[in-house]
């Protein structure tokens, strides 16, 4: 693999612009050499002494002195080409505010220019790099430090909690608040009461041991000898814990009700429950404070190493040796001499390691790093499998109807409007797993870094392979479902399974649930539980926090309307009707019809909650017109249904269905365009579009642009009355303007996602945002 092509793949997304531009580079390299090869050309075709001269030049050079294999620093072979010195920005002395310049000392030669370009261009890379890396690394200082102060009350409460017996011969009320003594101090070797955990007794250590240092922000504390240990010995300071609070985060209905009725902030109460909740918040913080130095760490070799293969490559092409000085300068930068990022790995991985695993690095190691997909072969054979198994069944489901000829049969309306329903829920989710599968696809073709945008657990995520997977599984148990259903309703030996034959929709639909809530660890147990984690929140909007995830699975749920449909028709189906007889009594009562509403309005009203949390929490008025935008699609849902029902006064409703649905498309058209996709910007740099795109070919937005707002009218087939053809039932014509909502979504989804991933590319966001567990009152509190 070319480098280029490695760094792409192996940068973090979402600093994409802070590293260097290698392809820039090497397209200017690219004007060197095409210069250079120009000009050899032309200066190739002179004959006679000229070129005689020439050749005798390069033959004396094999009488030179010889130089040696190994250079050595003293013997110099070449004139300088490039003199590298750094100089204070805008004429400042600050060491921080220094700038490197590379000046060409070969500009007066042919083709100079090209080359001078390359080095002012190669310069203000490096100069872009190594600001955003000390600014980086400024970053996690700070937060180091805010670290040290959280664990200074963490391990205070461990102690008042737990209790643990430490013979010393001062009190640990002695230590003042103002200059408070590192919390992790001693390492007690003395016996403990039965019941207290060996964390509590690794609260108190040697000052010196592991080098870790919590009231100095993670610093080195200074070797001393074996007298000075046994004499630092001090406890963890307690008193801090008079200006400490629990931080209440409105994460979960209790909290939010919390922060809604009181304060944010909580008295410590010094129970285990208590504790045990902000061990599990520090060990969050931990954890993505690890992978943030890991993946700062990661952008400085990536960048030190681009650094060098452009400097090689320009070696390569010019002939010069220009690569040593350029890099000993590189080296010498603050790029290269800065080592704070590795010790406060080494230091967090040591923290870590003690305070929350016992000791054991194993398992202290196993939380801290994050686990690495592994791409399995089993998966693309079964997927193969599970692909061909459903064409086959969908083609033998095809020659039965035609061999039947059961699209003229008697009993085909009464089988329409019972069992095609129930097995429409099932293919309404497969399409949509095939969609999201698609998504998953693109998003990776394009390094849209949607396990991170998603909050998903490192190496949890599924991929293409593993939702496809998901989907064609799905597919053969329900295409197998209804090719057995036809063949028993067809085939007189089984009429007195009739009983049977009607349950078979049902048995498919519990399969599928007890797959889902399964609680062993099979069938992708931890993506399940995601998913229905995210259900719930939405089901409890506004209680829960909104994420993204959240309200992206909500907006999935608005896309399913008839799938909410179908469920409560199977409820009605095998629960209130005489499904023995496929006796559909039921529709058309008012109750009935009610529900049929409601049941549609859920995934609507919840996104309208959630979007009134956000607003209530970010005092952003956008959320507002957003939860004006569902409210506007539950209106004109409300008008549709209505009209679809055949009441009284049917010219009524379908005006009001006409006029609320034509709002609602373009209030959602516009939204679904300018505000999720960020496009249609007038002076992007991408006339129409906006400043950065994924995709190179601008086409595809023209047209994913027409496709959803044609998808958009598709309502208009209700109002048109054009709900039904010769070869085309009813509730076909409802499923497949399901399905193309579906569809819409799916391509709605890639583009959402892809403005979510730029505005994190905007922000430079690649981390979680992890709330700590402790407020201090006093920030004079060190």
């Amino acid at each position: 693999m070319k480098f280029g092509k490695e760094l792409a793949s192996q940068m973090v997304q979402e600093w994409q612009t802070a590293y260097m531009d290698y392809d820039n580079l090497k397209s200017l390299l690219k004007d060197v050499m095409i210069f250079r090869q120009e000009h050899a050309l032309t200066s190739s075709s002179p004959s006679g002494p000229e070129a005689r001269s020439k050749a005798l030049k390069r033959r004396l050079t094999m009488y030179r002195a010889f130089s040696g294999l190994t250079r050595g620093t003293t013997m110099k072979t070449e004139d300088e080409v490039i003199l590298v010195s750094s100089v204070p920005q805008d004429g400042g002395a600050a060491a921080a505010e220094t700038h490197y310049q590379t000046m060409f000392l070969k500009s007066s030669e042919e083709g100079g220019e090209y080359e001078m370009v390359f080095f002012r261009k190669l310069d203000e890379e490096f100069n872009k790099v190594v600001k955003f890396y000390k600014e980086k690394v400024q970053e996690v200082k700070m937060e180091a430090q805010e670290l040290n102060r959280q664990m200074d009350a963490l391990i205070a409460l461990r102690i008042k909690v737990d209790k643990p017996y430490v013979e010393h011969k001062f009190s640990p009320r002695q230590i003042r608040v103002p200059n408070p003594a590192p919390a992790t101090v001693l390492a007690s070797v003395n016996p403990v009461k039965k019941g207290v955990r060996m964390d509590a007794i690794h609260e108190v250590e040697m000052s010196s041991e592991e080098g870790v240092n919590y009231g100095g922000g993670l610093e080195m504390r200074n070797k001393k000898s074996k007298n000075d240990n046994i004499n630092s010995f001090r406890p963890a300071p307690l008193e801090i814990l008079d200006h400490v609070k629990i931080n209440v985060e409105p994460d979960t209905p209790v909290s939010t009700l919390k922060n809604v009725l009181g304060s944010s902030k909580s008295d410590l109460s010094f129970s285990k429950d208590e504790l045990k909740r902000a061990e599990e918040k520090m060990i969050k913080v931990f954890v993505e404070f690890c992978q943030q130095l890991r993946l700062l760490k990661s952008y400085c070799f990536l960048n030190m190493l681009a650094f060098s293969k452009i400097m090689k490559k320009y070696d390569k092409i010019t002939s010069r040796s220009a690569s040593k000085s350029y890099l000993e300068m590189v080296d010498k930068s603050y790029l290269g001499t800065c080592d704070e990022v590795s010790k406060l790995i080494e230091r967090t991985e040591a923290t870590f390691i003690k305070h929350f695993a016992n000791g054991n690095r194993r398992k202290g190691m196993k939380s801290l790093k994050p686990g690495h997909k592994v791409e399995r072969h089993r998966t693309t054979f079964f997927l193969g499998l599970f692909t061909g198994c459903s064409i086959a069944l969908a083609v033998a489901i095809i020659i039965s109807i035609h061999a039947r000829d059961l699209l003229n049969h008697e009993r085909r309306g009464e089988y329409m409007e019972s069992i095609f329903t129930l097995y429409s829920f099932v293919g309404f989710i497969v399409l949509h797993m095939v969609m999201y599968g698609m998504n998953t696809y693109y998003w990776r073709q394009y390094r849209v870094n949607y396990p991170f945008i998603f909050g998903f657990k490192p190496g949890t995520e599924l991929g293409f392979r593993e939702v496809f997977l998901v989907a064609s599984g799905l597919s053969v148990l329900t295409l197998a479902a209804v090719l057995s259903n036809l063949d028993m309703e067809m085939d007189r030996r089984t009429e007195r399974f009739q009983t049977l034959t009607e349950l078979v929709p049902l048995a498919l639909v519990l399969v599928v649930l007890s797959i889902t809530f399964c609680p062993f660890n099979i069938i992708y147990r931890s993506s399940r539980f995601f998913l229905l984690s995210c259900a719930w929140h939405c089901l409890c909007a506004p209680l829960y926090k909104v994420t993204l995830s959240d309200f992206f699975l909500a907006d999935q749920l608005t896309s399913q309307v008839q799938a909410f449909r179908s469920i409560q028709f199977y409820v009605y189906y095998y629960a209130l009707g005489d499904f023995r007889k496929r006796s559909n009594k039921f529709l058309g009562t008012s109750v009935y019809d009610l529900l049929y509403i409601v049941v549609a309005i859920i995934p609507y009203w919840s996104r309208v909650l959630q979007c009134l949390r956000r607003l209530f929490e970010e005092r952003d008025l956008m959320h507002g017109f957003n939860a004006l935008k569902y409210l506007s699609t539950i209106a004109a849902l409300v008008m549709r249904t209505m009209y679809s029902l055949n009441l009284r006064r049917p010219m009524f409703w379908r005006i009001m269905a006409a006029s609320t649905s034509g709002f609602t498309t373009v209030y959602n058209t516009y939204w679904d365009i300018v505000i999720d996709w960020g496009l249609l910007r007038k002076n992007s740099r991408n006339p129409w579009l906006r400043d950065k795109l994924l995709i190179s070919n601008k086409a595809v937005y023209f047209v994913a642009i027409v496709v959803n707002i044609l998808l958009r009218l598709v309502w208009m087939q209700l109002v048109l009355d054009f709900n039904e053809t010769r070869f085309l039932h009813r509730k076909a014509m409802v499923t497949l303007v399901a399905c193309l909502e579906i569809i819409r979504r799916g391509i709605w989804n890639f583009f959402r996602l892809e403005n979510e991933h730029f505005n994190n590319v905007g922000k430079y966001r690649a981390f979680k945002s992890v709330p700590l567990p402790f407020h201090y009152e006093d920030e004079k509190i060190r």
